[in-house]
C-alpha cells in the first residue's frame, strides 16, 4: 500500500471516529406563544427574547401569534393549539378555574395593572372620585371586569357608560368625557392628537391591585414537561430584562413596528419610559422575588376584591388553583426562603 493511500485511509477513519464521538446538535423545542394584543412595547420582553436569541439559547424555537380586538387566542390554549398565552390580568385564570379549564398562570410579568382612566383637564376632575359623574367610555371587556369593581366599591354608575371601540374620537370631541386606556399608550396618543396633556388615573392606585401580562399554560405541559416551561419562563425573564435595559433593542422595535403599523418610534419610547418609571415589570413583588414574581397573598387578596365586586356571582373558587410558583420567585429560592 502506498503512503498516499495509507494517509487517505487514515483520514477517512479519523473522520468516521469524529462523527461517532461528536454529539448531534440538540433539536429546538417548537412552541407557540399567543399574545393578548398586537405587537407593542407592552409585550416587548417576549419579542426581545425571540429577536435576540434568548429563546434559542434556552433550546426553544418560538412562534409568536399576535392577538387583537377581533382575535380570541384564549380558546386556542385549552385545545392545545398554542402552548403559552399572555393573559391581560388575573380574572381570566380565575375564570378558567371556575370553568374547569385545566390551565394555570406560571409568571406575572407586570406587577401592576397599567389600566387607567383619562380625563380632560379643566373639567373639575381633580380627584378620582370626581370621575364618577363623568360620561365614561369603556369597552365591553372593561364593563365585564374592572367596571364591576368600580361600580361596587368606587361609586361609578352604569348610566354613565358609553361604548368604546378603541377610537379616541368620541373622547376628544366631548371634553366632559372620561375614557379607559393603558397608561403606557393612550396618554401619548391623546396628547399627540389634541396637543393637550390628559389627566391620568391608574386603577392600581385606587385598589385594583392585581397582576397583569400573566403567562399561562396548560396543566398537562406543567406536569409532563416542566423543564420546557422553566426554560420558557427563564428566557422570557431574560428578554424583559434586556428589553427594559434599552440596549440592543433596535431590531426588536423594528419587528414590533413591522407587525403593528400603528407603532411609531415616539410611542415606543414613551411606552418603555413609562414602564420603567412605574416599574411595571421590576417593581412590587419582583423587587425581592425577581421578574415574573407571584405572591400567593397578593393573588388571594385580589381574588377577594374581585369576588366582593360581584365578578363571581355563582359561587367562589380556590384562587390557589389558578397559578403555580414553581417556575418563578427565584431570588427568594436562592436565598433559601
Amino acid at each position: 500500500m502506498t503512503r498516499p493511500h495509507q494517509l487517505s485511509c487514515l483520514l477517512t477513519l479519523l473522520a468516521s471516529l469524529a462523527v461517532l464521538f461528536v454529539a448531534p446538535a440538540q433539536a429546538l423545542d417548537k412552541v407557540t406563544l399567543a399574545t393578548n394584543w398586537l405587537a407593542q412595547p407592552e409585550l416587548g420582553g417576549f419579542y426581545q427574547a425571540a429577536v435576540d436569541g434568548a429563546y434559542r439559547r434556552h433550546g426553544i424555537d418560538v412562534t409568536i401569534r399576535p392577538g387583537g380586538p377581533l382575535v380570541n387566542n384564549r380558546a386556542l390554549l385549552a385545545f392545545g393549539q398554542v402552548d403559552f398565552l399572555i393573559g391581560t390580568n388575573l380574572l381570566q385564570p380565575f375564570d378558567a378555574v371556575k370553568q374547569g379549564i385545566p390551565t394555570k398562570f406560571v409568571a406575572a410579568f407586570f406587577q401592576r395593572e397599567p389600566q387607567c382612566l383619562l380625563a380632560h383637564p379643566g373639567q373639575g376632575y381633580d380627584k378620582w372620585s370626581d370621575l364618577t359623574r363623568a360620561p365614561l367610555y369603556l369597552s365591553q371587556a372593561g364593563r365585564n371586569s374592572f367596571f364591576l369593581w368600580m361600580k361596587a366599591t368606587q361609586g361609578f354608575q352604569a348610566k354613565n357608560l358609553r361604548p368604546y371601540n378603541h377610537s379616541l374620537a368620541p373622547f376628544l370631541v366631548d371634553k366632559r368625557a372620561v375614557m379607559q386606556g393603558y397608561v403606557t399608550a393612550e396618554p401619548f396618543r391623546v396628547k399627540e392628537a389634541s396637543g393637550e396633556e390628559p389627566l391620568v388615573y391608574l386603577l392600581a392606585d385606587h385598589g385594583w391591585n392585581g397582576y397583569s401580562t400573566v403567562l399561562e399554560t396548560r396543566n398537562e405541559l406543567i406536569e409532563k414537561n416542566p423543564d420546557l416551561v422553566q426554560r420558557f419562563v427563564d428566557a422570557s425573564i431574560e428578554g424583559w430584562r434586556n428589553y427594559l435595559s434599552g440596549k440592543d433593542t433596535l431590531a426588536t422595535n423594528e419587528r414590533i413596528k413591522r407587525e403593528n403599523n400603528s407603532m411609531t418610534d415616539a410611542l415606543i419610547e414613551f411606552s418603555t419610559a413609562k414602564m420603567r418609571e412605574l416599574k411595571l415589570v421590576n417593581g412590587g413583588d419582583a423587587e425581592k422575588l425577581g421578574i415574573g414574581a407571584i405572591n400567593p397573598e397578593r393573588v388571594k387578596a385580589f381574588y377577594v376584591t374581585a369576588d366582593e365586586s360581584g365578578l363571581f356571582p355563582r359561587g367562589g373558587i380556590d384562587p390557589t388553583e389558578s397559578y403555580t410558583t414553581q417556575f418563578v420567585n427565584k431570588n427568594a429560592k436562592r436565598a433559601g426562603q
